[in-house]
């Protein structure tokens, strides 16, 4: 059942993964890796490997500290794309619109699937000091690649106040609104993360 289970989320992150790749503007510098998400969906793929070689007996090494890191990213990549597109689609979706069944694998069934396995499965968060260090890492690596490496060379979105960042609703922010944005959002995770080793507690995983 464990075994069949992740035989699944793996094809799936896998297919997802190369659909990424499929009609790709070569004029877009840093291709489908501008996005936060698709950072996400790629360490949910190696997560998804890794526990498919656990299951096999090819492994036993859980990279439970990774895992469980990899569990707030995506819960920083459902709760901050929801939130923004509620408040406007356009933040995060370019006018011409989405593929839904992609948008919602990315941003809901992936993570939710990524959940069950370490949550129900693996069992995650007996270790907080590493996952603070890499949330604090991410923390400075994407708005570092967002702004000195995508920012110089894209000419797209483009918004009310610069162009060439990733998501749209960026391009409508001064640079020291996105900085503020950058921060609120690396101490959300930090939130992330206690929610999360709060929910660990509260399940006896099966430890496969």
């Amino acid at each position: 059942m464990i075994k069949t289970f992740r035989i699944v989320v793996f094809l799936l992150t896998v297919f997802y993964f190369l659909e990424q790749f499929r009609g790709l503007d070569p004029e877009f510098f840093g291709w489908q890796f501008r996005y936060l998400t698709i950072w996400t969906l790629t360490a949910n793929m190696i997560v998804a490997g890794q526990m498919l070689r656990l299951s096999y007996g090819k492994t036993t090494q859980r990279w439970e500290a990774f895992v469980s890191f990899v569990v707030v990213m995506n819960m920083t990549v459902v709760i901050q794309y929801w939130r923004l597109y509620l408040m406007d689609p356009l933040n995060v979706s370019p006018a011409e619109g989405t593929i839904w069944w992609k948008e919602y694998y990315l941003h809901a069934l992936g993570p939710v699937l990524m959940w069950i396995d370490a949550f129900l499965i693996l069992g995650v968060f007996s270790r907080l000091k590493p996952v603070f260090y890499a949330a604090i890492l991410l923390g400075i690596a994407y708005p570092a690649w967002a702004e000195l490496v995508l920012h110089p060379l894209n000419d797209e979105p483009i918004g009310t106040v610069t162009a060439g960042l990733p998501y749209p609703f960026l391009n409508n922010m001064e640079l020291g609104g996105r900085m503020m944005f950058y921060v609120a959002s690396t101490l959300a995770n930090f939130v992330f993360i206690m929610i999360a080793w709060g929910v660990s507690k509260l399940i006896r995983p099966i430890r496969v």
